[in-house]
């Protein structure tokens, strides 16, 4: 079998048991770390998992054609994961990167119309599908975890604290942009803590329904407004901007218009703060799996694509900070919370549906835990005097505001 040959060469580390068709049953790798049996039911499938297996894995188990009959199906991935450079090393597997590299602008073509269908593509489902898995807030972005005793609404808590501190709220009534403002939690709780003048926008018609929602019965309609609205029809001008899991959904093509647009609508002594998911790795390409299934358009940055296009647009990078473990942390608690209510989410969708986000989410967490994503937050200013010149100022918002 073509498969068997290929777990032979990839999987070293852990041990894995492949149960085929006939029921035969061959282990590849040692006896020692993780340990998994998968099974495979059909020969067509053992021969797609083989020759495309990042789209295949995760296609096969939303199809019950490839089932875990020891372990999880996130210890099949973190298996795989550990092992995953053997695989990258192989002829085939460097044909199809590279074959991936030469249209990965054409598959992240985000043009407004296109994004919009993207985002309504993930956003716009079941509100009670997120309920199910978030925080009370609906943060859908890397929680901030200051220790291991933090519960996830108590972490992402600590994230917009975290990220309110390099946005230098000290002056009362700041006009605040928020792009791709989600439910509008971080944007109600700047107008909440700082006063600040708060418009958000976002191209999902639900998060922009619950949005404008929450803030009525907030009490902060007054200062805090969401908009249907793509970023590149934005105009006005801002004393702060900030961008919280957003930048994913630009694609590397459009990032020097990203950053141009945040430089036109800045203040001369305004600041903004991006906060996405990246790669520490060169740039690359999209699972995928991940492409088509969970977020259409979407890309995680190298570190160097994001600060070239900067630099690009002449803003000053005045501060940059990189988060490692808090997403597998936080994808580890979102992960949790889908498997207690996993019975409530076929009700709302399928079983296929439920095989699709759990295979979504573990694929995620590994990735975050053992291959090369992580999250950036960058601090930009038109100005380099706009910010202080030491990071105390970030500390002393935040203990001021732990109460907050």
């Amino acid at each position: 079998m073509l498969l068997a040959r290929l777990l032979g060469k990839i999987v070293h580390t852990g041990q894995l048991t492949l149960v085929g068709p006939d029921g035969h049953a061959q282990t590849f790798g040692k006896n020692h770390g993780p340990r998994v049996t998968m099974r495979i039911a059909d020969r067509a499938t053992a021969h797609r998992l083989a020759l495309r297996p990042k789209m295949a894995f995760g296609e096969s188990y939303m199809d019950g054609t490839l089932t875990i009959d020891d372990g999880t199906i996130y210890d099949l991935l973190a298996l795989l994961a550990i092992n995953i450079q053997r695989y990258e090393d192989l002829p085939l597997a460097r044909a199809l990167s590279r074959a991936g590299m030469l249209v990965r602008h054409r598959q992240q073509a985000n043009h407004a119309g296109r994004s919009r269908r993207n985002v309504a593509h993930h956003y716009d489902l079941s509100g009670r599908l997120y309920d199910l898995f978030l925080d009370k807030d609906r943060q859908y972005s890397c929680a901030y975890f200051t220790n291991n005793n933090k519960t996830l609404d108590e972490a992402q808590h600590d994230k917009k604290r975290h990220i309110a501190s390099k946005l230098l709220l000290g002056k009362l009534g700041l006009k605040v942009l928020d792009i791709g403002s989600g439910w509008g939690g971080l944007g109600l709780y700047l107008a909440r803590v700082a006063d600040a003048d708060v418009t958000g926008i976002t191209l999902s018609t639900e998060q922009h329904k619950v949005s404008n929602d929450r803030a009525r019965a907030e009490g902060l309609a007054d200062r805090a407004r969401f908009e249907l609205r793509d970023y590149r029809h934005e105009h006005g001008r801002y004393d702060r901007i900030v961008s919280v899991g957003m930048f994913e959904h630009v694609g590397a093509r459009h990032y020097r218009a990203f950053f141009r647009k945040v430089k036109e609508l800045l203040k001369e002594d305004g600041v903004a703060v991006l906060h996405s998911i990246g790669r520490m790795s060169p740039p690359g390409t999209t699972n995928p799996w991940l492409r088509k299934y969970i977020f259409p358009g979407g890309y995680a940055p190298s570190l160097s694509e994001a600060i070239a296009a900067i630099e690009q647009e002449g803003l000053w990078i005045t501060d940059i900070e990189i988060l490692r473990i808090h997403y597998a942390d936080t994808l580890r608690e979102w992960r949790r919370r889908f498997q207690e209510n996993r019975t409530e989410v076929a009700r709302l969708y399928d079983e296929r549906f439920c095989r699709m986000w759990e295979f979504y989410l573990a694929g995620c967490e590994v990735a975050f835990r053992h291959m090369d994503q992580m999250v950036f937050q960058i601090q930009l200013a038109k100005r380099q005097d706009a910010v202080p010149l030491t990071r105390d100022y970030m500390l002393d918002w935040e203990r001021a505001n732990m109460a907050a």
